[in-house]
């Protein structure tokens, strides 16, 4: 149904631009070579430096995420092992001790929640379960132009709980969306085409923010929060915050979409038929699919009761779901087909993201960076509220030159804890850091600025134009929804400020 446009939902491999390797180098070494900084050891220095060269790699696409992240475990283990120790500068660290830093993030038990959310999402598209749940919606929803457009947000926002992958869920939703253009004759550079797919790819980004398991960066900011603070959200703390925020966006969403791209083509004939036949023509549920159904509700159940009904958290009781997926007899899928499916670099980026940033944090070059950002935009004088819209706008610029929102938190996440316990007060340091952990899913504009928005641009049914039009909208809606929920629902959660 879908082969006219969804053959070429991958996006396209960009020439790899060697200069930016080099000046990840360059900026690397430019910060070793500085003299001393007062409050700052050898050690974070050192880790500055490899930031440097994580940043500009990671934002200019020079190397492959999975590649960066040797090279920076690589850089980890000798410039940290030949670095005095910051607890006591007499005795170097040496590059055992180094290389377990580099490493420390593989121990951390975000990395198997997102590791088994990433089977789970193997087994949604194995059994074929995620494309029925998006055809039986749009069945049901109708097939109309302004129906279709409820349909895109409809499918995501029931994905997005069952499915924890934004690519994944993009993967599943576009086929079908392109299947319709298609079936229906529909041109595919039409103003009703472009809308649909933009929706996808937006769609998607609001709703990564609602759930917590949805998107690796919440994993990773979760994660930190854990290692540092010694205490995180819950799947449902994420959920009570986050949800209405994503409903909310989703209204403008809609609305936005129609006032800046009017549909073009007012009846779809036959639309409904259409869905009835594809849903036909996968036939009843079978066996596989009631069982990775029955086993992901489960998982929804013990995720949403934790610390209320049972003490078992997220990442524990994800990996349990996952191993009666893969059990002989009542599995839905081998080895082998994790072994091809599963985007292990994605594991390894997740991995060493949690060690780059553990390592800003454990050699203070996170709390020395804090204190700089402090003193010179002076954050001391603002109010909770002001610093949330000065980090919530900074995140929203520097997001511009990033394609990965995991890269994104990984190198912020710990900086912005350290600024918030740099400025203590009446801050609520956990609160805060996860309403700005929401801020790094912000990647409307640009199309490279997310995987899910160059799944949709590889169908070429709209421009980068047409897209970064729309994603301004949706980031300035987007920012003033966020001021408003800060003065509404999260003040009354109590998530900026600490309640006497």
């Amino acid at each position: 149904m879908a082969t006219a446009i969804a053959a070429s939902t991958s996006p396209s491999v960009k020439p790899v631009p060697h200069w930016a390797t080099l000046l990840a180098v360059v900026a690397a070494i430019v910060i070793l070579m500085l003299p001393p900084q007062a409050g700052l050891s050898v050690a974070g220095q050192r880790m500055l430096a490899v930031l440097a060269f994580a940043v500009v790699v990671w934002m200019a696409e020079s190397m492959d995420y999975a590649v960066s992240s040797v090279v920076i475990v690589a850089l980890m283990a000798f410039l940290l092992g030949t670095s005095p120790s910051p607890k006591d500068p007499s005795v170097w660290l040496g590059t055992v001790n180094g290389l377990q830093m580099g490493l420390a993030g593989f121990a951390n038990s975000a990395l198997a929640l997102v590791g088994a959310a990433l089977f789970i999402s193997v087994a949604m598209t194995a059994t074929g379960l995620d494309r029925r749940i998006a055809l039986r919606t749009l069945a049901v929803i109708g097939t109309g132009p302004r129906s279709i457009l409820v349909s895109a947000i409809a499918i995501t926002v029931m994905l997005s709980f069952l499915v924890p992958s934004a690519t994944a869920r993009t993967a599943c939703a576009v086929p079908i969306m392109a299947g319709i253009i298609a079936a229906f004759g529909v041109d595919r550079r039409s103003v009703f085409a472009s809308s649909i797919m933009m929706m996808v790819a937006q769609a998607t980004s609001v709703w990564n923010v609602g759930i917590m398991t949805s998107a690796a960066q919440n994993v990773l900011a979760v994660g930190f929060m854990n290692r540092t603070l010694k205490a995180g959200p819950t799947w449902m703390d994420w959920l009570i915050a986050g949800m209405p925020w994503s409903i909310a966006m989703s209204v403008v969403l809609y609305f936005l979409c129609l006032k800046l791209f009017p549909p073009d083509v007012q009846k779809i004939e036959g639309g409904r038929e259409t869905m009835k036949k594809e849903l036909d023509a996968l036939g009843p549920m079978t066996s596989r699919e009631w069982r990775v159904l029955l086993i992901t509700l489960l998982l929804l159940a013990f995720w949403t009761t934790e610390k209320t009904l049972h003490k078992f958290d997220t990442s524990s009781v994800t990996v349990v779901g996952v191993g009666l997926m893969l059990l002989p007899g009542i599995g839905v899928m081998t080895w082998k087909d994790v072994q091809t499916k599963v985007p292990w670099g994605t594991l390894v980026v997740f991995g060493v993201g949690i060690s780059l940033g553990t390592a800003l944090l454990e050699t203070k070059a996170a709390v020395w960076l804090a204190d700089v950002a402090v003193r010179s935009l002076q954050m001391e004088s603002m109010s909770p509220l002001g610093v949330f819209a000065a980090l919530s706008a900074f995140l929203v610029v520097i997001h511009l030159g990033f394609a990965s929102a995991t890269s994104l938190a990984a190198a912020m996440i710990p900086i912005i804890i350290a600024v918030l316990q740099r400025l203590g007060g009446d801050i609520n340091v956990g609160g805060m850091t996860m309403l700005l952990a929401f801020v790094v899913s912000f990647g409307f504009i640009l199309p490279v600025n997310a995987p899910q928005n160059m799944v949709c641009f590889g169908t070429e049914t709209f421009t980068s134009k047409q897209f970064t039009r729309f994603g301004l909208w949706i980031t300035a809606a987007g920012f003033a929804m966020l001021m408003l929920f800060a003065v509404t629902w999260w003040d009354y959660l109590g998530l900026l400020t600490i309640r006497n």
